[in-house]
């Protein structure tokens, strides 16, 4: 990846007065009521009730336990509900079908594949046997969001969790950072520390900036790349990407916003990009998007200010044989009017 050069020049100005350090997440100490196993003939069987966890006097803090039904044949007490319902090679919970050995051990659809068909703890042929009374106590459980610990306080049908945990709003983010294949995962403080700290992009504060881009061969645009750019002000973090790719057959840069955050709080934001010399400029305004939206899709989404190569040379001034470009812009922070409900800037809070 081509990591062109940058000179930055950001200044505060008034609006940047909040000093909340961005967006954090609350701990949950204790699930908010009981989680039961509806009745079920078919997983008569097995005999569990689920409870939450901290509403007894047991040592052993949260999570979700396991009880055994009076008269029932006993389940080991470390043993829960949930760990039944982790496959043994993937770790990941099971969804119909659950296959099984002809010693009742279990995995998950996608793994039977991967095992050749042979029990990763038995190494017995598994056959195509199916433990329907796994699928049935499955089929009957509630259980908390696995973001719970984040502050995620919903519980959802065992075939419904999937689904809402693939969009909750406690998840954590990715790395926006852009140029690499960042795995690193987390809430909005610490990937701002990891940005600073691992990625050393340039950290800035204030609502205005003023970048200068600068390429020495600008005819080399296929997937070049600046530094990611970070501002903090109204107590919120926003990343800068700048990069050149191309177009179809065209050839151009490109300059947009993202939020870190979600998407229904980034809406409340507003910014502009500017570029210009020569007493001409170009100007884009738009909304940030959020960083839930890779750097990828934001940007074949083409939602940003986008700048013809001969064009942005134009702006550079002199032979235009080298990129010298410069990004003006600001973020403000848009009000809600109490009488009509459309949102109005603000821009001196």
């Amino acid at each position: 990846m081509d990591m062109a050069s940058i000179e930055c020049v950001s200044y505060s100005d008034s609006m940047d007065d909040d000093d909340d350090d961005g967006v954090g997440v609350g701990g949950v100490s204790h699930l908010p009521r009981p989680i039961l196993v509806k009745p079920s003939s078919a997983a008569a069987a097995v005999n569990v009730v689920v409870v939450s966890a901290g509403s007894g006097g047991g040592a052993g803090g949260g999570g979700v336990g396991v009880g055994v039904v009076a008269g029932a044949p006993a389940v080991p007490p470390a043993t829960s509900v949930h760990e039944l319902l982790e496959c043994p090679v993937c770790t990941n919970s099971m969804y119909p079908p659950i296959h099984q050995c002809q010693n009742g051990h279990t995995l998950c659809s996608t793994c039977k594949t991967r095992v050749h068909n042979r029990c990763p703890t038995c190494r017995q042929e598994l056959g195509d046997i199916r433990c329907l009374a796994l699928e049935k106590v499955a089929e009957s459980l509630e259980l908390p969001c696995k973001y719970y610990s984040l502050g995620c306080p919903e519980i959802f049908p065992y075939y419904s969790k999937l689904k809402h945990e693939s969009q909750c709003n406690f998840r954590p983010y990715n790395c926006p950072y852009a140029g690499s294949e960042c795995s690193v995962v987390g809430d909005i403080p610490f990937l701002v520390a990891h940005l600073r700290d691992d990625h050393k992009v340039d950290m800035h504060s204030g609502c205005t900036f003023n970048h200068r881009y600068v390429k020495s061969n600008p005819r080399e645009v296929e997937n070049a790349t600046w530094m990611l750019t970070v501002f903090h002000c109204f107590g919120q973090y926003f990343c800068l990407h700048f990069e050149a790719f191309q177009l179809g057959v065209a050839p151009v840069y490109m300059a947009f916003l993202r939020f870190m955050g979600d998407e229904n709080d980034a809406r409340n934001y507003s910014y502009s990009l500017e570029v210009g010399a020569n007493g001409r400029k170009m100007i884009w305004e738009g909304t940030p998007r959020s960083i839930r939206d890779s750097h990828r899709k934001v940007r074949d989404s083409h939602d940003g200010l986008i700048i013809q190569r001969n064009m942005a040379l134009f702006f550079s001034g002199g032979e235009r044989k080298e990129l010298k470009l410069r990004v003006t812009g600001r973020i403000w922070k848009e009000q809600q009017n109490p009488d009509s409900g459309a949102c109005i800037p603000n821009l001196f809070s």
